[in-house]
């Protein structure tokens, strides 16, 4: 039997394959075009989005409709459930937030929106605490409670090799200060206040990972946390990291290592590399 409380989360939380199934999470993806008509994110590989970012092709995003969220909310109160904790990507970078309470309103049981205020795994393991909470008997509103401490513990960190691709989505915010001089640093970037924002400025793409690994090791210090390792077209980086990361937190519990999809990939480009640190 499935849990009272449903939880729905977006694909920009990118979680491993089989996760979201196996923890009765239902996603609700974005959309896509590269070159072209908007697409669901999966119906859109990241390799194919990482290939059009390096020969600059248009590449843009978009929200899923109200309805999508709709018919979500329909199936999962098909299913028994009586009540939903719907839980997303920051509303200060992107209007799904909007969209999912605009379909709450007209919902047949009643929906909590949760802003997580990050993406990728930030917003995964805020997800996927909540589901964890209501399959262990919790309410709808111990659930979003579960899901906004999670995402208000968690820290998200991630290198680019370019500013580029963040300039032109219109998602860089405070990073914008770092513009004048992008092309003689690698910049080091952050999620605060649900936006992204600058960390550091480092020289070299080497000097850069090694203060993104230093950084993460610096945060996780002696809590036991879950670690989510993401990138775009840049697996062996990711590997690596990962397990340097294993190596040197003392308390770490699941570690995460998989590629963003496109919707992340189309503002962040190839070679993003990050990691978001989880206490439980």
């Amino acid at each position: 039997m499935g849990s009272a409380v449903a939880i729905v989360t977006d694909s920009t939380a990118y979680l491993p394959p089989g996760l979201a199934e196996r923890h009765g999470l239902t996603v609700v993806p974005l959309q896509i075009a590269v070159g072209g008509a908007l697409r669901d994110e999966g119906d859109i590989t990241s390799a194919e989005a990482a290939q059009a970012l390096r020969d600059w092709h248009p590449v843009t995003t978009s929200r899923p409709a109200p309805e999508r969220f709709a018919s979500a909310y329909k199936a999962a109160a098909g299913t028994g459930a009586r009540a939903i904790v719907s839980v997303h990507l920051s509303s200060a970078m992107s209007g799904t937030i909007e969209a999912a309470r605009l379909a709450a309103e007209d919902a047949p049981v009643p929906v909590r929106v949760v802003d997580s205020g990050t993406i990728g795994m930030g917003l995964g393991f805020a997800a996927l605490s909540a589901a964890a909470a209501a399959l262990t008997g919790a309410d709808a509103e111990q659930a979003a409670a579960a899901a906004t401490r999670r995402a208000r513990l968690s820290r998200s960190l991630f290198y680019v090799d370019t500013l580029e691709h963040l300039r032109r989505g219109g998602r860089i915010g405070a990073a914008a200060t770092l513009l004048g001089s992008a092309l003689m640093v690698k910049p080091l970037l952050g999620i605060a206040d649900g936006k992204i924002a600058p960390l550091e400025k480092v020289r070299t793409s080497s000097r850069a990972l090694a203060r993104l690994e230093e950084i993460a090791v610096a945060k996780a210090a002696d809590h036991r946390v879950d670690l989510g390792v993401q990138h775009l077209a840049a697996a062996t980086r990711a590997e690596t990291l990962a397990t340097r990361l294993r190596e040197r937190i003392p308390h770490v519990e699941d570690v995460y290592v998989g590629e963003v999809g496109p919707v992340i990939g189309a503002h962040v480009g190839p070679g993003m590399l990050g990691v978001v640190i989880a206490p439980q």
